[in-house]
């Protein structure tokens, strides 16, 4: 019997290779790809691309995606005849029609993050982590000085304190909690928050969640739900903490960003698609707000001529911009145990055992 030809696939770093090597090769056929086309249902995705990508993948019978990385619509799946077995990492993936799979009778199955705590007050998870290095990074100026220094220059540019100013989460859910948490203990920054059906209630139990008076000394709610206006209007600082759906794809628009002072800062660590792109861009180049931090874009990875690929933000009046590739997540220990468990996964699956994180 000829081997399963195994996909795994958008491994940047080649970190998979060593855990796939594990399966046996007369049972199984391991392809790495380790580059990214345009996703399948891109409107700009011409149908080249498409094709290009029905073409790579159709000969695989098992799959292994990264995330979000390549998109698996219901037009893409129908195209894969010879699909029998599809692993995701992580334990969601917006980016896959689930229904499709079922339709065809392909299982499914993620991964579980083992090296995050299951307590809500742990805080510590990789991607709230990075969130406040963007957003210490960004407000003591360090990548526009790091580039000065590198260049000859000294002190081009001022650093801003945090203690006393306010923090506006938007999406006040675990990670939105995680990061308001510590951003109010270690830096005396106050906590706002603004959701499309956040309560007070809701905020008072997410301070209680992360171990957190309801209330400070002052009689101040710890997690203030505001309104829209006031949550882009009144914050020094704006965090985005939502999940990306149809009804918050582009939830952050021009009239959200022109309420931001001049002298804030946004960040975002979700998904790329909640910020209007156009919007955000056409702001930073005309230095309405102080600057931003991104690690997540519209189109990932970034193509080479993208606007965000340019060395002069900060200059001639635009926004500082700090970008990073999406790393809120990469970090090695989680991503050896997701390849690990897609491999165990496999090995089920031939065996005929369940699967583990099954996706539905």
């Amino acid at each position: 019997m000829a081997p399963l030809k195994v996909a795994v696939l958008d491994d940047y770093q080649g970190f998979s290779d060593p855990h796939f090597k594990k399966l046996d090769s007369t049972k199984f056929e391991v392809t790495s790809i380790k580059d990214t086309l345009l996703p399948y249902n891109q409107p700009d995705t011409p149908q080249s691309t498409k094709d290009a990508l029905v073409k790579r993948l159709e000969p695989f019978e098992i799959i292994c995606c990264m995330r979000e990385r390549t998109p698996f619509p219901a037009e893409l799946i129908a195209q894969l005849p010879a699909l029998k077995l599809f692993l995701s990492t992580s334990g969601r993936n917006k980016s896959l029609d689930l229904d499709a799979f079922k339709e065809r009778g392909i299982p499914v199955a993620g991964t579980v993050d083992k090296n995050r705590s299951d307590k809500k007050t742990a805080g510590t998870d990789s991607t709230t982590q990075h969130c406040v290095t963007l957003i210490l990074a960004l407000t003591r100026g360090i990548a526009r000085d790091d580039a000065a220094v590198k260049e000859g220059a000294w002190q081009t540019g001022f650093a801003t304190g945090l203690n006393g100013r306010t923090l506006g989460i938007v999406g006040l859910g675990r990670l939105g909690a995680n990061v308001a948490r510590i951003m109010n203990l270690a830096f005396g920054m106050r906590v706002i928050a603004w959701s499309t059906n956040l309560t007070q209630d809701a905020a008072d139990e997410k301070a209680r969640e992360q171990g957190l008076p309801v209330e400070n000394a002052d009689g101040e709610k710890t997690f203030k739900a505001v309104s829209r206006e006031e949550v882009f209007g009144a914050a020094d600082v704006i965090s985005v903490h939502l999940v990306l759906s149809d009804r918050s794809r582009g939830l952050v628009t021009s009239q959200d960003l022109s309420r931001m002072k001049q002298s804030s800062f946004l960040i975002n660590t979700s998904r790329g698609p909640l910020i209007v792109e156009r919007d955000l861009l056409d702001h930073l180049k005309a230095g309405r707000i102080r600057g931003v931090a991104l690690d997540v874009f519209d189109l990932e990875p970034l193509p080479a001529d993208s606007e965000w690929r340019n060395k002069d933000w900060g200059k001639d009046g635009s926004s500082q911009v700090l970008l990073t590739p999406h790393m809120g997540y990469v970090e090695e220990a989680t991503l050896g145990s997701w390849y690990e468990q897609q491999v165990d996964n496999i090995n089920r699956w031939v065996a005929g055992e369940p699967l583990e994180a099954p996706l539905f």
